[in-house]
């Protein structure tokens, strides 16, 4: 075979390999389906899923997260990474001080600590403060449009639990995906 028509197949071959690599792990995950036919806002969904039933108090707060993504000039990723964020830290419920139950210093929605700097306990109380305070942490994480969102949310949250995240992607990507455009 001669060398030009070897290097076409081989190319050819190289090319249908590189395809399948990336296109294996996008087909392996077909079925993390957007609520209503949206685009995805999430890369993959890592291990097993968590979902609660929303309150009506609830579902406000993930709305103010959405909004304050919105004002903060963000895209739905970053939405999703928030919203799974105060799932874990808080179950979308803006906590105040719990008593001996609090860890430490922690409030609102996403568990955010006046000792650490986060803002004061009213700040950190106000569902959109608490959540510009998390974006801009986010914003300062080089590449978290396309890292993991557990590692995204870890990086900004420091929490004791760092995989914990990830249980709530999928419940996260379904509420912005309902809520974005409303």
């Amino acid at each position: 075979m001669n060398s030009m028509l070897r290097k076409s197949v081989l190319g050819i071959a190289g090319l249908a390999f590189t395809g399948g690599v990336f296109a294996g792990p996008v087909a392996a995950h077909a079925d993390a389906r957007p609520v209503e036919g949206r685009p995805v806002a999430v890369a993959t969904v890592q291990g097993a899923q968590s979902k609660i039933d929303l309150n009506g108090e609830q579902t406000a707060n993930a709305k103010a997260i959405i909004a304050a993504t919105k004002k903060a000039g963000l895209p739905e990723r970053a939405a999703v990474i928030s919203i799974a964020t105060s799932l874990q830290e808080s179950k979308l419920e803006n906590l105040g001080h719990l008593g001996d139950k609090n860890d430490h210093d922690s409030l609102g929605l996403f568990q955010q600590r006046p000792s650490s700097g986060w803002g004061t306990p009213e700040q950190i109380t106000d569902p959109e403060y608490s959540t510009l305070a998390f974006l801009k942490g986010l914003k300062q994480v080089d590449g978290w449009q396309d890292m993991p969102l557990t590692e995204a949310a870890q990086t900004v949250q420091v929490s004791a639990y760092p995989d914990a995240y990830a249980q709530w992607e999928q419940q996260a990507t379904d509420i912005v995906a309902h809520n974005w455009n409303s």
